[in-house]
């Protein structure tokens, strides 16, 4: 059968599967976001912390992804387990660098501002400092969500959710005649989901950058 007649017949169980891809990478966005924001708060106001922050998060990608999920399957099994804990840890960096980044680029004026009306340390954070360095941290979290987008495909390898198991399947059958369409379904899905999902934060920043800090 030819590639859209193959995508009718298995319209379900793909749509099945990119469902579940998109939920492991958003999900797997959130926490990744949160902690590399704390991370990116605790650093960035001493070089040497921040150099280790961002040193630390960069080795992880240095570890090729299906070593990364080999090597957490006999600590945490197989499934979306593995799949979670390397999806956080890869999406990291970005986000870590771009935090670090962002707050020290935050005119210090403004925040002697802040302090001199009587802002607290936690206030200053929370209504001058993070508002303004949220231009350089969505551009992270995008930057890292189409990086994951490709690396959770992996995750089939340790029978995680997603297109990457149509992947997959197609390359162990490479020969069949539906080989190829399973390889371009996946991949294809993967590629609009990564489109889709920078849509939605291109609008976010819309909605969320005032016009004024706007790169």
């Amino acid at each position: 059968m030819n590639f859209w007649e193959y995508l009718d017949s298995r319209h379900q169980q793909l749509l099945t599967d990119a469902y579940q891809h998109a939920s492991a990478v958003f999900q797997c966005m959130v926490v990744a976001t949160v902690i590399g924001v704390l991370i990116g708060v605790a650093t960035y106001r001493s070089d040497w912390a921040g150099s280790v922050a961002t040193t630390a998060t960069s080795t992880i990608l240095t570890i090729p992804s299906l070593a990364m999920i080999g090597l957490l399957i006999p600590i945490v099994g197989l499934g979306v387990a593995p799949t979670v804990v390397a999806l956080t840890l890869y999406g990291l960096l970005p986000i870590v660098r771009n935090a670090i980044v962002g707050l020290r680029g935050v005119d210090s004026t403004l925040v002697d501002a802040a302090r001199g009306i009587g802002m607290s340390r936690t206030a200053q954070l929370l209504k001058v400092e993070l508002p303004l360095a949220w231009p350089p941290i969505l551009t992270g979290i995008r930057v890292a969500t189409q990086m994951l987008m490709g690396i959770a495909a992996i995750a089939a390898f340790a029978s995680g959710p997603g297109l990457g198991n149509e992947i997959f399947r197609g390359i162990a059958s490479l020969g069949s005649k539906n080989a190829l369409n399973q390889v371009l379904a996946g991949t294809l899905g993967i590629v609009v989901l990564a489109l889709l999902f920078d849509a939605a934060y291109v609008l976010i920043g819309r909605l969320t950058i005032p016009r004024g800090i706007r790169a």
